[in-house]
């Protein structure tokens, strides 16, 4: 396989939201919290969207258990990643996914607050076919993707994942402009969608965790 293993993880209400309107995403309890940052000492590399940087701010550290940083990437076609931003700490590398399309100035700046700045696509978008065989070069073999709904769509849509892990929180907090597990274009038919097969599920007092396997 030309990429790495890519595990897709997060947290949703029973109704399928990843935040509420206004952008809490406080969905995992504390031991859903530990769980998932087993999972990121067990993986090379772990990814979000410029979204998820610009609304939360992330480290995208492990704290609640002992284990190695993960390499950081964010995709961010315009490299509108913030240079104050927590994940730009000089801790761990981060690498910025841009386009040719990215100013100039932006990304020096990146690179001045210490990214390194993979160039993935002359479009809008960054390519991720082609950066996840870039990362695979650079001897990355399994990547955490932490949303939010606009990457996982990307990711989902073009069949670049391999394992879906889903906390299921008890809440419901429904609004229309909520963010939803998978944004973007969506499907137009039922049979269009990605089938994943049901791998494995966990319980936590009220939450539940639903581990997926992609189809091949």
């Amino acid at each position: 396989m030309d990429r790495p293993y890519v595990i897709i993880n997060s947290a949703m209400t029973i109704d399928g939201k990843i935040a509420t309107k206004k952008g809490d995403s406080k969905i995992s309890s504390k031991e859903d919290l530990v769980r998932v940052h087993k999972l990121r000492a067990s993986v090379d590399a772990i990814m979000v969207g410029i979204n998820t940087v610009l609304i939360d701010d992330p480290s995208l550290k492990v704290k609640y258990c002992q284990g190695k940083n993960p390499i950081r990437i964010v995709v961010d076609s315009k490299a509108r990643t913030p240079i104050t931003s927590r994940i730009l700490d000089k801790d761990t590398p981060t690498f910025i996914a841009v386009t040719e399309k990215a100013p100039i100035d932006r990304i020096n700046k990146l690179k001045e607050a210490g990214a390194n700045i993979i160039f993935c696509g002359k479009g809008e978008e960054v390519d991720l076919v082609m950066l996840f065989k870039i990362l695979k070069d650079m001897g990355i073999n399994k990547v955490l993707v932490e949303g939010g709904g606009n990457i996982n769509w990307s990711v989902i849509s073009q069949g670049l994942f391999d394992e879906l892990q889903v906390t299921i929180g008890p809440f419901i907090v429904g609004g229309k402009d909520a963010i939803t597990l998978v944004e973007g274009d969506g499907f137009e038919r039922m049979d269009e969608g990605i089938r994943v097969r049901l791998h494995k599920v966990e319980q936590n007092n009220d939450e539940v965790v639903l581990i997926y396997k992609a189809i091949r």
